[in-house]
């Protein structure tokens, strides 16, 4: 049985509703070489058949604001109804994808579906409000909400992530990262706390000409994170332990992208969050601890956060 999914974009500089899309639909490499994005299409068109398509599902129903990049997206990726009204996928779709990181809409157009029952994915950062991360709350825990960086499942950190142990004691991690603290930290703060059962216990943003931030862990470990800015294609983490060190440069999108949208698959089959809620919230905790930082040139605390 073909299962329904509902794909809803676009935000400024992000293409994931192509990746997504052409990740669980395949592509036509002629619409997918004249929607704009022409990156997506040259790491989508090295990858061999066999890797396109995530349990049976099929994205069957597409919307951006924009009308002319919903034909775009429609024919780049085989997407049969492209909408005028992203609320006209209810009652036509099992499951609902919101490929935006403009984390101020996804409240509002992430509702009605949730309230409906309908399994949701939602891009990186969920919400840097409490109000808003309250309300998720009971959605993430029942396994209907997923919400996540690609890079929590990159395969460039497989080997630490399964034997973070062979490192020894980890004394730094530290990490750098193009644009912004909000909409691009998280990706190396999924990465981390993807690899590490260690909890954030305070975050000091640094004064300098990007965002700098120091995140002290409870297991003892200090991660550094450097979010850029305007830069030259960064991604990248350092791991510095008693027995080994690492250095891993991530840049495998489509592997990123295709395992977390099988995680979100898998988790509406067994009903089991893929990602442990409390996670979930905590990584968004360090988000809004980073932004009170930043305010109020402190170090800031995460039990000061109260979702």
């Amino acid at each position: 049985m073909v299962k329904s999914l509902g794909i809803i974009g676009l935000s400024e500089g992000n293409g994931h509703p192509f990746s997504y899309s052409s990740i669980i639909n395949g592509y036509s490499p002629e619409g997918l070489q004249d929607s704009g994005w022409p990156g997506i299409y040259e790491y989508v068109r090295r990858r061999h058949a066999s890797e396109f398509g995530i349990n049976g599902w099929t994205i069957t129903h597409a919307w951006t604001q924009y009308p002319e990049s919903t034909k775009k997206l429609c024919a780049a990726c085989r997407i049969a109804n492209g909408l005028s009204d992203y609320r006209d996928m209810l009652g036509a779709v099992d499951a609902v994808i919101i490929a935006r990181d403009d984390f101020e809409n996804h409240f509002e157009m992430s509702r009605s579906f949730l309230e409906h029952g309908l399994p949701v994915f939602i891009d990186k950062p969920l919400s840097v409000e409490i109000p808003e991360l309250r309300q998720f709350k009971p959605y993430l825990e029942k396994g209907q909400l997923m919400s996540c960086s690609g890079m929590r499942f990159a395969r460039e950190l497989d080997e630490p992530r399964a034997d973070l142990a062979a490192y020894g004691k980890i004394k730094l991690i530290r990490g750098a990262i193009v644009l912004s603290w909000e909409k691009y930290g998280i990706h190396l703060l999924d990465a981390v706390f993807g690899m590490t059962p260690a909890h954030a216990v305070s975050i000091r943003m640094q004064g300098s000409g990007h965002a700098s931030a120091t995140i002290r862990l409870d297991d003892g470990v200090l991660l550094q994170i450097d979010a850029m800015g305007e830069c030259a294609r960064t991604f990248h983490l350092d791991v510095y332990g008693t027995l080994r060190s690492g250095s891993f440069d991530i840049f495998d999108n489509f592997s990123m992208f295709r395992r977390m949208l099988w995680e979100f698959t898998e988790s509406i089959r067994t009903g089991h969050p893929a990602i442990p809620p409390e996670r979930t919230l905590e990584i968004m905790s360090v988000l809004i601890a980073g932004r009170i930082s930043q305010a109020e040139d402190r170090e800031v605390f995460l039990n000061e956060i109260s979702i």
